[in-house]
């Protein structure tokens, strides 16, 4: 569950995901977003393409059900990367190669276009609007990106019907919303980008299931001061079924302990309360089965970003750091309005102020982690030094990874 991460262990650019999803919403490529306002960004992000294993080892790294694998990355192509001539030889099972829609569409840029299609390469046009100047590369691309926001869901139905004699693939971009989501769907769109698993939709006069408000009784007893292992594992004894996946969790080599773990209480006792209290956070975001595994892993991500900041800052209990964007998006994992959601969940008053108005040290820090996530590196107030952001990242998500893999029950 712990980790430190160097400085040296980080790229000189910013660079965060976002993923691409199918009809069935899983994820099946993430979009390489990096900071592209520099001079020098067309350069710094040519020089790392060019060792890309460093990028793919973990921004193109995913565990679902317990098995890891490597997806696609698409890679936002500006022009002057396009045509340079140290382009660098890419995996072309591995990038997917993303051309701006203000690209300045010339001779020369169609013919490059074109040689990289022959070479293999898997080719999006983002940014699509209707106009005769996109024609010569509507043969030569395979994914067309429609910003849905845009173009407008009233005429997405002529726009995709006049597409069709291309046979592309067509790709629902800023999708915001679950019902925008269903529309693309019924268009006939196969691929989906954007934060519409970031908004719930809320089940009116939902009330929390019996495990969870087992899992929030745990956490209201690990914060009292006269709480002990063993009042803890009273609460816990008769769910054989969460006993279980607590013992399964710490034995496993995430802890790299020496000694079988034998009963609850011992394991409080060997890992303390901060530790339980975090995988009890866990056990309640992971054990909603009819989510895509993709929400459960950002949630993942974001708590580890945020604790990790709060420890390269030196504040305190960067553990409500991390349950702070963990719980960021509890929201959205069970279909509840967060002040409603909120009354339910025995949170420090610190931790509510943070969720419902990024109040606090505990607000600061999260907002600064969402800004990083969506890829808004101009609004990051840069309490650190940019690489740590990038490290902090980075770490989480193969630490996400890690805890993903020690949740599955394979």
């Amino acid at each position: 569950m712990t980790g430190s991460i160097e400085a040296g262990e980080s790229l000189d650019l910013l660079l965060a995901r976002q993923p691409v999803f199918n009809k069935s919403q899983d994820v099946v490529a993430y979009l390489l977003l990096y900071r592209n306002d520099d001079v020098q960004a067309p350069k710094t992000i040519n020089d790392h393409l060019a060792t890309s294993s460093v990028i793919l080892n973990t921004y193109a790294s995913i565990c679902e059900e317990g098995e890891v694998r490597s997806l696609p990355c698409y890679i936002k192509l500006t022009d002057q990367t396009l045509m340079a001539d140290n382009f660098p030889d890419l995996p072309k099972e591995s990038f997917i190669l993303e051309i701006l829609g203000h690209s300045k569409i010339t001779p020369e840029f169609v013919e490059r276009v074109k040689m990289l299609n022959q070479q293999g390469y898997r080719i999006a046009l983002s940014d699509y609007r209707p106009h005769p100047k996109y024609e010569p590369l509507l043969n030569l691309i395979h994914i067309l990106k429609l910003d849905i926001q845009k173009t407008g869901i009233d005429q997405l139905p002529q726009v995709v019907k006049d597409l069709r004699p291309y046979h592309l693939e067509l790709l629902a971009d800023k999708v915001e919303t679950q019902n925008e989501f269903r529309k693309c769907h019924e268009l006939g769109f196969a691929l989906f980008q954007g934060y519409f698993l970031s908004k719930p939709e809320p089940v009116k006069g939902k009330k929390l299931g019996s495990s969870k408000v087992l899992l929030l009784q745990m956490m209201v007893e690990l914060q009292s001061p006269q709480a002990t292992a063993q009042s803890v594992e009273q609460l816990v004894i008769n769910d054989p079924l969460l006993t279980y996946r607590i013992l399964r969790v710490v034995n496993s080599a995430a802890f790299s302990l020496q000694r079988e773990i034998e009963s609850l209480s011992h394991a409080i006792s060997l890992l303390g309360f901060e530790q339980i209290r975090k995988w009890v956070s866990l056990f309640l975001v992971t054990d909603t089965q009819e989510k895509p595994e993709e929400l459960t892993r950002s949630m993942l991500v974001r708590g580890r970003m945020c604790e990790l900041l709060a420890e390269m800052l030196g504040r305190d209990q960067p553990i409500n750091n991390f349950i702070t964007g963990l719980f960021s998006k509890l929201d959205v994992l069970l279909d509840m309005e967060m002040p409603e959601l909120l009354e339910q969940v025995p949170l420090q008053a610190e931790v509510k102020a943070a969720l419902l108005t990024n109040e606090g040290q505990l607000g600061q820090i999260l907002d600064q982690v969402c800004h990083y996530e969506r890829g808004d590196f101009e609004d990051l107030d840069l309490l650190l030094d940019q690489h740590f952001y990038e490290a902090a990242y980075r770490h989480s998500l193969s630490w996400s990874q890690q805890v993903m893999q020690s949740l599955s029950d394979k």
